[in-house]
C-alpha cells in the first residue's frame, strides 16, 4: 500500500518559516518525481514545486520562487519543503504527490499518488 504522509504544518506569523516533510512508503522512492501542491479555500489546487529523483529537474511556481526550497532525501524516502518569508497568501493545505511521469507535473496531468495534506496558516 502506497502512503504519502505530510507533516510540519502549523500556524506561523508573516515573515516566519516552516519546513514540511512528506514521508513516502510502498513504492520505489528513487523512481518517482515528487512535488508539493497547495489549495486554499475557493481556489483550485496549484503546483508549488517539483523535483526529479536525482534533482536534475526542479521547478517552482513564480509565487514561491526564491522563498521556498524543495529537497528530497532518497535514503529516508522523504520529501521536504523549506518555506521562508511566509506571507498570508501562502495559507493553504499543502499536499505532496508522486508520479513516474514528469510531464504530468508540468501540464497539470493526473498524478498517481497523493498525501492527505497538512494545513499551513500564516497570520499575525
Amino acid at each position: 500500500q502506497v502512503q504519502l504522509i505530510e507533516s510540519g504544518g502549523g500556524l506561523v506569523q508573516p515573515g516566519g518559516s516552516l519546513r514540511l516533510s512528506c514521508t513516502v512508503s510502498g513504492l520505489a522512492f528513487d523512481d518517482y518525481h515528487l512535488g508539493w501542491f497547495r489549495q486554499s479555500p475557493g481556489n483550485d489546487r496549484e503546483l508549488v514545486a517539483y523535483r526529479s529523483p536525482a534533482g536534475h529537474f526542479t521547478s517552482y511556481s513564480a509565487s514561491v520562487k526564491d522563498r521556498f526550497t524543495i529537497s528530497r532525501d532518497n535514503a529516508k524516502n522523504t520529501l521536504y519543503l523549506q518555506m521562508n518569508n511566509l506571507k498570508s497568501e501562502d495559507t493553504a493545505i499543502y499536499y505532496c504527490a508522486a508520479d513516474k511521469d514528469l510531464s504530468r507535473f508540468r501540464t497539470g496531468g493526473r498524478l498517481s499518488y497523493w498525501g492527505q495534506g497538512t494545513q499551513v496558516t500564516v497570520s499575525s
